[in-house]
Parts: C-alpha cells; structure tokens; sequence
C-alpha cells in the first residue's frame, strides 16, 4: 500500500483527490494532509509517505491591480513555500513530490477570435506574479530532482466540478438565471476534477517525473457549457449569435471577458498519457458536476 502526503488543507483540489481515493482505492492508497499554514508542519515526519502532492498555494483572482503586499505573498506562499516542502520531503527520504502549478505559466487567453494553442515547445510567458510565482516555484523544485527524488509538474487548464471555485460556478450560476447567452466560436481546455485525480494517482502509481498537461479529451466551448449546465437542470437556454463585436469591446476594459469567451487549448498530443485517466468524458462531468446543487444555486439567485 502506498502513503500520500497532501501539503494543504482544505483545498479544492487536496480534499478532491482525498476523497476520490478512500472511495475508489481504499485498499491500495493511504492518504493524508499537513496543514500548511503557520510552521507546524515542518515538526511533521515525511519519512512514512512514498509522495507528497502538494496543492497549498493563493490562487490568482482577477480584481485589478495586485497590491505590493499581495504580489509578495503570492511568492512567499507559491514560490517559498513550496521549495520548503520539497526540500523537507527530500531530507526526509520521500521519492516523489508532485506539484500543481497551472496553464497561467503561458499567460492569458488568446482575445476573442484569436487562438492560442499551447505545444510541447511552447515557452512559459507569465502575464502576472500570479503565473511567474508558478514558474518560479517550478524551477526551484528542478534543483531538488535526482534519481532518488523524481518530480512531477502539472499544469493543468481549468479545473471544474462539483463545489469548485473560480470560472465554473460563475458560468452556472449564469446557466440558470439567463434566458439568453452569447453564442461565441471559442475553444478552451478544461480538466474534470476526477479526471486530474485519477492522473495523479497514476504519477504515484508509474513513479512518474516530468512535466505534465492533463485535460479532457474534447475541448469545451463556453457557449456550448453553459447550455450543458442548463441542461442539466431541465432548463432551456437559448444562444444568441451576432454579439461577438460587443463581446471584443468588452474585453478592451476587462479581461473578464476574454478569460471566459478567448481561447486557450493545450495540444491534444502533449496531454497523450500511457494509461486512460479520464473518468468522465466532458456531458457526463458536467452532469456529475451539478448533481445536488441545484438548491444552492437557486438560493444564491433569489
């Protein structure tokens, strides 16, 4: 049986990938979770774990200029942070440390009617401190890869599922209170929730090193997704074409707009991996996604 050290707590993406093993591979996994915050955890003995997953970070939001003391804790906590917990997971003998770092290492979407395809070769070309504490910490955790101690980088697109944050419940919510919706021609890269764990659980597993780039086998539409997540509560939306020259003025004063309607897709080649890891294809997690949440979103609605 193999032991897993989640360093975070508390985080979408660590109780996820918790709960998507005690309940599918009880019998093959341990896992647990150090709270990262505060120094505690450094008395924690990594010894035990045969990987740590590290998810603790400050996630980017999109509310204007950062301030000088945000932009530094983006470091301190993505970047710093993440290098301790390394370099403890080596000194303590662990042999793999998985890190989730992001697509924001390429920079933003591509503005509406443009694309941007991201491809093996592609250089990372953070837009903000958000995207560069990632790179950072990526580079940092380089220095630590040996052949005793591999080192597994994700960089995922945009992670969605039941109770996520960020872009995807903001798309529901608007799913269920608009009759209407911008029909826009756009592609985006998406990962389903299961869909990563199942890919972190097969790192462990192969004792995979490298950078990664999961995603959904199809890729998603912003228009289509909506519908999708209306449909999956018995109601109806209607796309409504023509927009698309509001939309780009739009995007001229936030870039709200082009983070939702742009484009942004990895090369479907370089998220190729050796064993199938997507649990549900893109309908069926969008109706898993919005199982039981129905009541919630229509309270926040009223």
């Amino acid at each position: 049986m193999k032991k897993i050290l989640i360093t975070g707590a508390g985080s979408y993406i660590g109780t996820s990938f918790e709960n998507y093993i005690n309940t599918n591979f009880p019998d093959e996994y341990t896992v647990d979770t150090v709270d990262m915050i505060g120094g505690g955890w450094k008395e924690k003995d990594f010894s035990p774990y045969d990987a740590v997953f590290h998810v603790a970070g400050i996630a980017h939001s999109d509310n204007g200029k950062i301030s000088p003391e945000k932009e530094k804790l983006y470091y301190s906590v993505n970047t710093e942070l993440t290098s301790a917990a390394a370099e403890k997971a080596k000194s303590d003998g662990v042999h793999q440390f998985i890190f989730m770092s992001s697509a924001i290492v390429y920079g933003n979407s591509a503005p509406i009617g443009k694309t941007k395809i991201i491809t093996a070769d592609t250089p990372v070309s953070p837009a903000n401190c958000y995207g560069d504490s990632k790179v950072q910490a990526e580079k940092r955790l380089k220095l630590f890869e040996d052949e005793n101690f591999k080192v597994v980088i994700l960089r995922p697109p945009m992670i969605y599922g039941k109770g996520s944050k960020g872009n995807y419940p903001l798309l529901a919510k608007l799913a269920l209170k608009l009759p209407f919706f911008p029909r826009v021609q756009n592609e985006r890269s998406m990962l389903y929730i299961e869909n990563l764990c199942e890919f972190v659980r097969l790192t462990v597993e192969n004792e995979e090193s490298g950078t990664f780039f999961p995603q959904n086998s199809e890729y998603s539409n912003t228009s289509e997704l909506v519908e999708m997540i209306a449909a999956a509560h018995g109601k109806k939306i209607r796309l409504v074409g023509g927009v698309t020259w509001l939309l780009k003025i739009m995007g001229c004063f936030t870039g709200l707009v082009n983070k939702a309607f742009g484009n942004l897709t990895y090369e479907k080649s370089i998220s190729f991996y050796k064993t199938n890891y997507e649990v549900k294809k893109l309908t069926e997690s969008i109706k898993e996604s919005e199982k039981c949440v129905d009541i919630n979103y229509r309270e926040e609605l009223k």
